[in-house]
C-alpha cells in the first residue's frame, strides 16, 4: 500500500515543514497556491547561478483521493469525507518526506538542488512546471536527443 496513507500529520504541518526546509536550503519568497481552500502547491524562488528561478511542487492531492476511494466497496454516511481528508494529509505527507530525502542528497553532493527540482521550474505565464510543458509538447525535446 501506499507509504503515508493513514497519516495524521495534518497537512499544515507537512506544508510547514516543507517550507522550512526549502528555506534552510535558500528558497525565498515562499508563496502556497490554493484551490477550494485546501492548498494543492507550494511556489518557491531559489537562486541558480545567480538567477532567480521559480519552482512549484504540486501536491496532486486529486490524484491520491482517487487512488484512495478505489479501496473503499460500500462507504458509509461520511466515508467519502474522511478520504478526501485523508488524501490531503496523505499527499503533503508524501512531499514533506520526499522533500527530506531530496535535501539530504543535496547535503551530501550527491546532487546538485537544480538537479532535483528542474521537473518543477514553474512558468508563471503558461502556469506550467518544466516537466509539464515537455508532457504537453509529446516529449519532443527528450525523443529529439536521444535519437
Amino acid at each position: 500500500m501506499v507509504k503515508n496513507y493513514t497519516s495524521q500529520v495534518p497537512a499544515s504541518r507537512s506544508v510547514a515543514h516543507i517550507e522550512n526546509s526549502l528555506v534552510k536550503h535558500g528558497a525565498k519568497n515562499i508563496i502556497k497556491i490554493y484551490e477550494n481552500k485546501k492548498i494543492t502547491g507550494v511556489v518557491f524562488i531559489i537562486e541558480v547561478s545567480e538567477k532567480d528561478i521559480p519552482f512549484r511542487l504540486p501536491a496532486r492531492i486529486d490524484k491520491v483521493e482517487k487512488q484512495l476511494r478505489k479501496t473503499i466497496i460500500r462507504p458509509r454516511s461520511g466515508t467519502l469525507d474522511r478520504i478526501a481528508d485523508q488524501a490531503e494529509r496523505t499527499a503533503w505527507k508524501l512531499l514533506a518526506d520526499w522533500v527530506d530525502i531530496q535535501m539530504s542528497l543535496i547535503e551530501l553532493d550527491l546532487v546538485e538542488l537544480i538537479e532535483i527540482f528542474m521537473p518543477y521550474i514553474y512558468d508563471h505565464k503558461k502556469e506550467q512546471t518544466f516537466f509539464e510543458q515537455i508532457k504537453n509538447n509529446g516529449y519532443k525535446l527528450l525523443s529529439d536527443n536521444n535519437t
